[in-house]
């Protein structure tokens, strides 16, 4: 079983509430999870939502388009996703995130084809970094999600999940770069207020949700334009 887990909340110091502010006529949870349903190759999609008051909005909207919600502690995502991926009976986790909401399932497709190929422990499209940031996608064994869940010591490890994959040694790891340059200065996430001024931007240039722009077709768009990409281009 391929499972997509998304791991959303609400809280966040520099843009509270990100993942169900506006973009284009839907929530930015919406466009992620519209997304992860169109990776070729996987069987379910599960969004990993904090406990607590604060997040059931969210839980509720997940819902309400029709996907499973499982809910764990908010600082330890690594705990959230153990609970998911067991909860959906995965033996394959993709690792996505709801603040990037024009990631492509194209390229998503391609890990998840490069780890079922291979069959390492983890496979990503960000280690090194080749495609924009907010097409982070990474592909790891359920077996290595238990073994990262029962190994991990640090709250670093707790929080984002797959450190203790990429710094333990015998991990067997792969990489599945852009091959026709490197787009890595472009920041197509959700992390400030520019940030979502340029997605509102860059996809109000497109059609509506259910079209999903691919990578070609934003690239072009950034590349005709280059003031688009000036709007967030000073962020780290």
């Amino acid at each position: 079983m391929v499972v997509v887990i998304v791991q959303a909340r609400m809280g966040s110091n520099r843009l509270p509430g990100k993942v169900m502010a506006d973009l284009c006529g839907a929530p930015v949870v919406a466009h992620v999870i519209a997304r992860a349903r169109a990776i070729p190759g996987i069987d379910r999609v599960c969004c990993a939502v904090p406990h607590g008051p604060d997040d059931d909005r969210l839980a509720d909207a997940v819902r309400a388009l029709g996907v499973i919600v499982t809910r764990g502690p908010e600082a330890d995502v690594l705990a959230r996703y153990r609970l998911a991926a067991q909860v959906c009976d995965a033996s394959v986790v993709i690792r996505v995130t709801a603040d990037c909401p024009v990631l492509d399932p194209v390229v998503s497709g391609r890990v998840l084809a490069d780890f079922l190929a291979h069959q390492p422990d983890y496979a990503s499209n960000g280690e090194p970094r080749s495609w924009p940031r907010g097409y982070d996608t990474e592909v790891f064994s359920r077996d290595a999600l238990e073994r990262a869940a029962r190994e991990a010591v640090t709250p670093y490890q707790h929080e984002h999940v797959t450190p203790w994959l990429l710094e333990t040694a015998g991990v067997v790891r792969r990489n599945v770069a852009l091959a026709s340059g490197d787009y890595s200065r472009w920041r197509w996430t959700l992390d400030y207020p520019e940030d979502l001024m340029f997605l509102r931007t860059l996809l109000g240039r497109c059609r509506p949700l259910p079209h999903l722009p691919d990578f070609e077709e934003l690239r072009a768009l950034v590349e005709q334009d280059l003031s688009i990409a000036s709007i967030n281009s000073h962020l780290p």
